[in-house]
């Protein structure tokens, strides 16, 4: 991978506070330079989920940069050209998107809502660790597959079949 440009994912929620932060963070680790990872949401929160970016945090995730943001950025003029687009909550998967640049290839990977958890203490703690490990099993399967290796079609139902796994 060496001349060759990252591939450029984008991870899309409501609210861009927990999943597709998580996701976000999961993917610029594990693609090891061959994925630049961002995310976003159609009604950003405006702020993180604070038991996502402390569990991001004690993993030793880098959070400096991270920020809840529209998803509009990404379609605005000057936007990175995507190459692949990832809802990672159901309400996104069923909202109308904006226009993305690059004709990105698109897939659900839908996985439970950190902040609809309605758990206290370990057991919330566990629920979160579990949806942590939910995105990072589907994002390492994903950073596995040669991509040049697959046309488009081949492609598109691996992606799919990522969303549908049973974690």
């Amino acid at each position: 991978m060496s001349d060759q440009k990252p591939y450029n994912v984008l991870f899309l929620c409501t609210g861009n506070s927990a999943r597709s932060i998580m996701a976000e963070c999961i993917l610029n680790r594990v693609g090891h330079g061959k994925f630049k990872a961002f995310s976003a949401g159609s009604h950003p929160k405006g702020r993180l989920h604070p038991e996502t970016l402390e569990l991001l945090q004690r993993l030793h995730y880098d959070t400096s940069g991270l920020r809840s943001k529209p998803w509009d950025e990404f379609a605005a003029p000057g936007a990175p050209d995507l190459d692949f687009v990832f809802t990672v909550c159901d309400n996104a998967a069923g909202e109308v998107c904006p226009t993305w640049p690059g004709q990105p290839m698109t897939a659900h990977w839908g996985v439970p809502d950190p902040a609809a958890l309605e758990d206290k203490g370990a057991e919330r703690a566990l629920k979160l660790a579990d949806i942590y490990r939910m995105l990072d099993r589907r994002i390492s399967i994903f950073t596995s597959l040669r991509l040049e290796a697959l046309d488009r079609l081949s492609l598109q139902k691996r992606l799919d079949d990522i969303g549908k796994s049973r974690d």
